[in-house]
């Protein structure tokens, strides 16, 4: 994700959405990977398929985030909020209902993937640090 952070949000919508889109699509790959060592298709068409529908719906799933997320901090005019991030995420969210055909499952998905995306920017704008030795 090196380069999302820099300059302000809701400024060069393009890059940032091809920038989120190319991780999810990259987290999909992986995932799917995973799924085909652990689940075993019947054959190798088939494990193409899974392949390309998982890295296709995380690539998607990575556009909205990185589209929602800039074009409200456009229309709210206040850039560095959470808010957007939340939105953002549960833009994704609704994507995963649509995909999976189920109200409860993108109201789940909206509410984690938006409070998840803000927690995100809130630890990005106050430095919080995963790893490394603590400030103090």
């Amino acid at each position: 994700m090196a380069g999302y952070w820099d300059g302000p949000e809701g400024e060069h919508c393009a890059e940032r959405t091809w920038l989120t889109t190319r991780v999810g699509a990259a987290v999909g790959l992986v995932g799917a990977a995973y799924r085909i060592i652990l689940l075993r298709p019947g054959s190798a068409l088939a494990a193409l398929q899974t392949a390309a529908a998982d890295s296709v719906t995380m690539a998607t799933l990575g556009a909205v985030f990185g589209l929602g997320t800039c074009l409200s901090a456009q229309v709210r005019e206040e850039p560095h909020s959470p808010l957007d991030y939340f939105v953002g995420g549960c833009a994704s969210g609704a994507v995963v209902g649509a995909r999976a055909r189920s109200y409860f499952a993108g109201t789940t998905a909206c509410l984690g993937l938006g409070f998840t995306a803000a927690l995100l920017k809130i630890a990005n704008i106050e430095g919080w640090r995963l790893t490394g030795p603590p400030k103090l």
